[in-house]
């Protein structure tokens, strides 16, 4: 049987970027959960789940047309906080961007497809970049008052550009998951 690949396409961090975002480790040391690792911080446009070799030639040749029809653009980050509460997320998130928007919704319709339908177009919901810095450790936060959960909402005043986009595998191990990227794709180019 062929191996099966896990894979996502994400908007990949610069440097600058991740380092200014992984400080926060720092910050909030008693909060209950596990930091993502700085080289894995990413923004996830489309989840796409198991794919053969052949899956994902046919997916490179879909995210190809896509980027053709959208030009660069910049996102901002504006603040750390929660997902919800309870938490089960620390996000770094971005101010909704049209151009962002637009081409994680394009990705999602040129991949209707694949899987069986399974990112259906018709779903009513809005898209929302975010980073995730840390995983909340459900057990622990059972185990803590409410008043002993750092609070986080923090502002962020970062401007990433967004030149390309990456297919990316996830290998799941003991210690966190390892990102490699398999394509990048230049936007409008």
């Amino acid at each position: 049987m062929a191996k099966l690949h896990r894979i996502f396409i994400a908007v990949n961090l610069n440097e600058n970027i991740k380092k200014s975002l992984a400080v926060c480790e720092d910050k909030y040391l008693d909060l209950p959960g596990r930091w993502t690792r700085r080289e894995n911080l990413h923004i996830t446009l489309v989840f796409l789940g198991n794919a053969s070799d052949q899956e994902i030639i046919e997916i490179c040749k879909s995210i190809n047309e896509v980027v053709l029809r959208h030009q660069p653009f910049n996102i901002t980050l504006d603040k750390i906080c929660y997902d919800k509460m309870p938490p089960r997320m620390v996000w770094a998130t971005g101010k909704n961007s049209a151009e962002l928007g637009a081409l994680q919704k394009d990705l999602e319709s040129a991949l209707y497809n694949f899987g069986g339908g399974a990112y259906d177009q018709r779903r009513e919901y809005k898209f929302t970049p975010h980073i995730t810095l840390a995983r909340i450790t459900q057990t622990k936060l059972r185990q803590m008052e409410q008043e002993e959960l750092p609070l986080i909402d923090d502002p962020v005043d970062q401007s990433l550009a967004v030149t390309s986009i990456e297919l990316m595998e996830s290998e799941l191990r003991r210690g966190g998951p390892k990102y490699t990227i398999l394509e990048s794709f230049n936007l409008g180019k």
